[in-house]
């Protein structure tokens, strides 16, 4: 499974849709830096958070979603409170070849300042934005700083396609636009 590299993203965007908007170099003067790399592509965040809250005193449950877990904002900074966590969306839609699988890793200037970004692989053939976890690991309150950089997908291409994607299983993430809650 080799990593593809910019060249394929940057054909794979502009002929078949892979990646809309897409940024075909990386931008990085004065904002956390997004678009396309070497090997992946900074994945930018949206404005649209669901910040975690106990207010209520909710219980997490992934079968058992409750939506009183959360605080909606729409803001060019989010911040996540002290050991907390706030949900959102990548800017970018996806659309992941039959043949690829993707993985995303955290940006390092969020990680070094203890920012965890959390995403599960795109599996192959599913589409949508992507939701972003982004874990506040500090004792103090953090910024995540809307239409920049969040995270890097890297596209794993495999040496055929498989025999079940997440599209033939009508997957219940499929299409999924702005930030999506655990569906059971």
């Amino acid at each position: 499974m080799p990593v593809m590299p910019d060249h394929w993203i940057k054909e794979m965007a502009q002929t078949r849709g892979m990646i809309e908007p897409f940024t075909d170099s990386l931008k990085r003067d004065g904002v956390i830096s997004h678009g396309l790399s070497s090997y992946g592509y900074d994945a930018r965040v949206s404005n649209h958070f669901k910040i975690f809250t106990n207010v209520d005193s909710a219980v997490v449950d992934p079968k058992d979603f409750s939506t009183q877990t959360f605080v909606d904002r729409e803001a060019d900074v989010c911040t996540i409170p002290p050991n907390s966590f706030a949900l959102a969306s990548t800017v970018e839609y996806f659309r992941i070849p039959r043949d690829v699988l993707v993985i995303c890793l955290g940006k390092s200037t969020y990680a070094r300042c203890g920012i965890i970004v959390n995403v599960t692989p795109l599996e192959p053939e599913w589409e949508g934005h992507v939701t972003l976890e982004f874990s506040n690991t500090t004792p103090l309150p953090a910024r995540i700083y809307a239409n920049e950089g969040a995270c890097q997908f890297i596209f794993l291409k495999a040496d055929s396609p498989c025999d079940s994607s997440y599209g033939d299983r009508a997957g219940k993430y499929q299409g999924q636009r702005g930030v999506t809650l655990p569906r059971l």
